[in-house]
């Protein structure tokens, strides 16, 4: 009698892409925390805006440095190959993919897009009455209630973003048995035998620390050089 194989763990997501991820989240949760529980003048909202921006600008540097799942060049793709993907998937013969697979792939750069907005927003934004972002005095009434207004606009597309977001990754558990969480707390990922072998390369933890002061030091000389 044949003895099953035992699934196999191959590397998926790398240390500081996991840590990115999870922060995010929590950062995310807690803005909105901050914006409808915090002090008047909102402090720690804005305190809580420049941590995520820092983070988005990590995140998109190490979309070019980082491990090979990391990088956009290898999960965005054009829409062809996406329409294809969804097609495969309600035929039930998707191609795996060690990362992002080609929809998941447009669904990561979509949420970091309206971050990113949602952010950059912030920093302009005005509630008219105590609470102003940091470079309000930059542009007119006019602009700062436009900008303002996007920036509450956003978070619900932003909201409704997470939720295609998570539908998906419960699809895949709840129909496909595909588990995507706990790869993005392991970093691995257990796959059956005979599964395509993939060539995952992981970036060295430690160049995320640079990346990381870079990022950060970006962020605050951007706003300080135009407060100057």
């Amino acid at each position: 009698m044949a003895v099953a194989s035992p699934p196999r763990r191959i590397p998926t997501w790398d240390l500081p892409v996991r840590l990115c991820h999870w922060l995010l989240v929590a950062l995310v949760i807690d803005a909105w925390i901050s914006n409808k529980f915090g002090d008047i003048r909102l402090r720690w909202h804005l305190w809580n805006g420049y941590a995520i921006l820092t983070l988005l600008v990590f995140r998109i540097i190490w979309g070019f440095v980082g491990s090979s799942t990391a990088r956009f060049t290898n999960f965005m793709t054009g829409w062809s190959e996406v329409v294809h993907y969804l097609k495969s998937t309600m035929h039930g013969n998707a191609p795996s993919y060690p990362g992002h697979n080609p929809a998941g792939g447009w669904s990561v750069a979509a949420l970091l897009s309206l971050l990113t907005m949602q952010g950059l927003c912030g920093l302009f934004a005005s509630d008219d009455i105590m609470a102003s972002g940091p470079l309000n005095f930059l542009v007119s009434e006019t602009m700062a209630g436009k900008l303002s207004t996007l920036h509450s606009v956003g978070f619900w597309l932003l909201l409704g973003m997470i939720t295609v977001h998570l539908s998906a990754v419960f699809f895949y558990l709840l129909f496909k048995k595909d588990n995507l969480i706990t790869p993005m707390i392991t970093g691995v990922k257990h796959v059956r035998a005979g599964h395509p072998e993939f060539p995952v390369r992981i970036q060295s933890p430690w160049l995320a620390l640079p990346v990381l002061i870079a990022s950060a030091s970006l962020v605050w000389l951007g706003i300080q050089v135009w407060k100057w």
